[in-house]
């Protein structure tokens, strides 16, 4: 296959980049600045050279926008819900243009669509969606994604948790802070983490490209989400420390401040389920935390 990925310079983009390539697809990256040979340069929003990229592409798979670690001031919120629609309406219009369109566009979204939950879980057909910054900002994104229907043109949002792999994401910072033994809760602990391993993202994607009866929004995370005290516990138990230090919600909006971030990443509780993906048969190799943190 010929597979296009937008935003696909970061962490999720070169997991999913070494993964197809592995089994002899064609990976061409959309990306700020074109420094490799498979790289094509975009600026997320107007149309340019690399529109013609999308011609004859079977895949398209869009992970461009701003990170949302960092603080939420006006600026920067502007700048996250743009770089996710203006990208995502630029997409649209090359595919629009194509004379031979994909058969299947992939864009990514969050599990934070969903509220804050600590004992009800979310799937894709009874989760609820509330009313924040964040969660309004997937509702924006899939809304533009899904706005605009094309015959033969299949459409997946990824609504994905957080992703553990050693080549970045949340992973080595929550590794770095059980080493330094402030792996203790944060906040008071209850929070559900949802997360998936690396290796069980890309097998997710690669299954929602062969199964072509899957559609609309996914959720990509392990089935076995875990309260944040549970989680850094075994982060514990996995870097023999015999303790960590936690911080009490004060402490962490405090910090929050001066590591330019939010709270709320580490507050909000994520209690996720991959409905869709159980009922398409999807086995995932590392269902449980424990099994990941092995692996890694």
């Amino acid at each position: 296959m010929k597979i296009v990925i937008a935003g696909g310079s970061g962490f999720l983009g070169k997991a999913l980049q070494q993964y197809f390539e592995a089994q002899q697809h064609t990976v061409l990256i959309l990306s700020r600045t074109a420094h490799k040979s498979n790289h094509i340069a975009w600026d997320g929003k107007n149309q340019g050279n690399w529109s013609a990229a999308i011609e004859g592409t079977d895949v398209l798979i869009n992970l461009t926008g701003k990170s949302v670690d960092c603080r939420y001031t006006a600026a920067n919120k502007q700048a996250i819900l743009a770089s996710r629609i203006d990208s995502t309406k630029a997409l649209q219009e090359a595919v629009n243009r194509a004379s031979h369109q994909p058969a299947l566009w992939i864009n990514a979204s969050s599990a934070t669509i969903y509220i804050h939950a600590e004992t009800r879980q979310m799937d894709e057909y009874n989760g609820t969606i509330g009313d924040d910054f964040s969660m309004n900002v997937c509702k924006q994104w899939e809304a533009t994604f899904f706005e605009e229907k094309l015959p033969g043109l299949r459409k997946v949002a990824l609504r994905t948790s957080i992703v553990l792999g050693n080549e970045g994401g949340a992973y080595p910072k929550l590794k770095a802070l059980t080493k330094a033994y402030m792996g203790g809760s944060q906040g008071d602990g209850r929070q559900m983490m949802s997360w998936i391993h690396i290796h069980d993202f890309c097998r997710a994607v690669a299954h929602i490209i062969r199964d072509q009866e899957i559609d609309g929004a996914v959720n990509v995370t392990a089935p076995y989400p875990i309260s944040n005290k549970d989680f850094m516990q075994a982060m514990r138990h996995k870097y023999r420390r015999s303790f960590g230090l936690s911080q009490n919600r004060l402490l962490l909006e405090l910090g929050a401040i001066f590591l330019r971030t939010e709270a709320e990443l580490l507050l909000k509780s994520r209690n996720v389920f991959p409905e869709k993906l159980s009922l398409q048969g999807f086995s995932f190799d590392y269902p449980k935390l424990e099994l990941a943190l092995q692996n890694l």
